[in-house]
Order: structure tokens, then sequence, then C-alpha cells
């Protein structure tokens, strides 16, 4: 398999990990949008993997070796100074999402891939259920 079919195979969304989630959010009655942008400022929108827009909440789900995860993140040897730089990009970018949600009022959870899903689904319900009530324009940005 060439480089590149195999980075094409890496997809962006619907990954397994996310499936698992997404399934044991739902079998909870939680309802959600899948890659919503969010508008804070001009430019890009940020796009979370699940978002509550009523709760104003904002879902991550981290692959460990894309995001650096400090437990199982690995460093690659083979094309190390493209993929250390990469990585370090990713992690800034998160960050800065992070912050940008948050000082525009959102709730970012973020979960590793490795991270079992039910007890990841549990802490994501618990959060939803501490915000809602919430009236749509409560949210600070409100879904675009």
């Amino acid at each position: 398999m060439t480089r590149r079919a195999i980075m094409r195979a890496n997809r962006r969304k619907d990954t397994a990990p996310e499936l698992a989630l997404r399934s044991a959010l739902h079998g909870r009655g939680l309802r959600y949008r899948v890659d919503y942008p969010i508008r804070i400022s001009p430019g890009r929108p940020i796009r979370p993997d699940i978002v509550f827009t009523r709760a104003c909440i904002a879902v991550y789900l981290d692959g460990c070796f894309w995001h650096g995860c400090p437990t199982h993140g690995t460093t690659p040897t083979i094309r190390n100074g493209y993929w250390a730089p990469k990585i370090a990009e990713n992690k800034l970018r998160d960050a800065r999402h992070t912050r940008q949600l948050e000082e525009a009022g959102w709730t970012v959870i973020r979960v590793w891939e490795h991270e079992d899903p039910v007890l990841a689904a549990n802490a994501i319900t618990q959060a939803v259920r501490k915000r809602q009530g919430r009236a749509i324009q409560d949210c600070p940005t409100g879904p675009r």
C-alpha cells in the first residue's frame, strides 16, 4: 500500500472509537451534532467531534498518536522530522481551540481514544444534564 493510500485511509470522523462513544451517548437518550462548525471569530470555524448545541458542550475524541497521548502516544522513528512537529502543532491547535471555546462560554470535554466509551459517555451525560435547561440564546455563539 502506498503512503498516500495509507494516509487517505485515516478517517477524520466516524472512527471506531468515535462511533462507540456516539452509540453510548445515543443509548442514554442524548442527541448531538457531529463535526458541527462553531464560529467564534472570523476565519475558519472550530469543528469539535461531537457538539451539544443547547448545552454549549464541545466534545473531542483525540487519537493517541495524532494528539500525543502521554500514555499511549508514540514517537515515529521514520520521518521524525515531519511527525514530531506535526504532532506538536496538533497539540498547540487543541489547546488554542479549547481556550477559544471556553472563553466563549463553552464547556470542552476531551476524551482519549483509549478511554472506555461507557465511562466517557457517563461523564459527558453528567455535564450535559448539568447544563440542560439553558435557552439556546444563552449559548454565546449559538448554533450557526
